[in-house]
Formats: structure tokens, sequence, C-alpha cells
């Protein structure tokens, strides 16, 4: 479970934050996002709306309300050589 908290003075240096779930907690994010009109997009650039299937499961990137950039995927990434 996430839980956002007000900013409170000062500035925030936006962070990126990857979290893998399952296909359930997959569905409820994106329900949860969708259904809150919250903008959502299928590449870290957000030049494509929707999700992705990478490496053979979903993913979706959005931001949270202080700004960091939130990614949700179903499958890990491929580990580097």
């Amino acid at each position: 479970m996430l839980l956002f908290a007000e900013p409170r003075g000062g500035e925030i240096a936006p962070q990126h934050y990857a979290f893998l779930v399952d296909d359930g907690d997959f569905d409820a994010i994106l329900s949860h996002i969708t259904e809150r009109g919250i903008p959502h997009w299928a590449n870290p650039q957000r030049t494509e709306p929707g999700i992705n299937t990478n490496h053979g499961g979903r993913g979706v990137y959005f931001e949270d309300p202080a700004g960091h950039f939130l990614e949700a995927i179903t499958s890990p990434y491929p580990s580097a050589p």
C-alpha cells in the first residue's frame, strides 16, 4: 500500500519509483488511475498513452501528487549480461 502525504514547504526533487506487482494489483492500480482521470503512459518518455506489454508483462507510468514518477510492472526487467 502506498500512502501519500501533502508536501510541506521546500522543493521536492522528483524521483522514479518502480513497483513489481502481480496481475491483480496491476488491474487495481490501473483502475484507480483511470477512474480518477490520472494521466498515464506506456513509456517513460510520456509520449504513448496507455500501458505497455514489455518483457512478457504489463507496465504503466504515472505521476504521484508530488510529481514523482511511478511505474507499475508485472514482469521484471531482464537481467543485464
